[in-house]
């Protein structure tokens, strides 16, 4: 084994000297023939150790090629995260399609659940192929770990055309959850994944599907169950905060409530009483 790599590696030295070797007498041609074999089996070796990963999906070697090239850094990072498969941050339900209610000439509404399965925090973000038809509540968020939200996408629902049967009418609009991890609690702003491009991920692309409202089925039940839900967690969202009976005032002081319509009562006391006087 020794003497096979011994004799690839003098291969790859003589490589160069390919085309001057076949000129020489018969001993030269002995020379050459055994010269020749190794530097074929070299150049086999070589072949193959540059072709291999490519059929085998590795990618590592032609990675470890472009690096000898002048430039091409970035382009193995390029290549090397390409081949990489992204580790998904979000669990979709339904993972892969939104169900809509079909109803032509109106605006319908689906409903999808985010959860958050890592161990991080993650902004998501809504996009979609047709903005000016469809939109999304939210249209992206900050989730920590462990924490769902169920969001609502509105979409408005033409009339089928050529006649077309309504449930095979076919939707070209899609849409597509992307993802960041970020450094911890935040407010959200869609301009976290412009400045950071590098390390979005693509969550998943959602296919539209139409649902007949007349006939019941698992979809549509769940569908009004997550529905339910997100239109629940809007309205808790819009109230005021309860009033526990007190509340800090300042540097920490506490004022219970009591005490501060005292203060009110003797206040009007005391103005009531200046202008009886007077």
């Amino acid at each position: 084994m020794a003497v096979e790599e011994e004799g690839k590696g003098w291969g790859l030295c003589r490589i160069p000297f390919w085309g001057g070797g076949g000129g020489g007498g018969a001993g030269g041609r002995r020379g050459g023939g055994g010269s020749s074999s190794s530097s074929n089996a070299s150049s086999a070796s070589l072949t193959h150790h540059r072709r291999g990963p490519v059929e085998g999906g590795g990618g590592v070697v032609v990675a470890d090629a472009e690096a000898r090239r002048p430039g091409g850094g970035s382009s193995v990072v390029s290549v090397a995260r390409s081949l990489i498969p992204a580790r998904r941050r979000l669990r979709l339900d339904p993972p892969a399609k939104l169900y809509f209610p079909y109803e032509p000439g109106k605006q319908v509404r689906s409903a999808v659940r985010i959860k958050n399965t890592s161990k991080s925090y993650v902004a998501f973000k809504f996009q979609t192929t047709a903005p000016k038809s469809c939109f999304m509540r939210p249209p992206g968020g900050v989730l920590s770990p462990g924490e769902s939200i169920v969001a609502t996408v509105f979409k408005f629902v033409e009339h089928p055309e050529n006649n077309e049967k309504p449930m095979d009418q076919k939707c070209k609009v899609k849409f597509k959850i992307i993802s960041l991890k970020v450094k911890g609690p935040m407010e959200y702003v869609p301009e976290l994944f412009d400045e950071q491009k590098d390390q979005v991920a693509v969550e998943q692309i959602l296919r539209v599907v139409f649902l007949d409202v007349d006939r019941p089925s698992p979809q549509m039940d769940k569908l009004k169950r997550q529905l339910a839900e997100a239109d629940a967690a809007l309205e808790a969202r819009k109230k005021p905060p309860e009033d526990t009976g007190s509340r800090i005032v300042g540097e920490g002081l506490v004022i219970d409530e009591w005490k501060e319509r005292r203060e009110r009562y003797l206040a009007r006391q005391q103005v009531e009483g200046v202008v009886d006087s007077v």
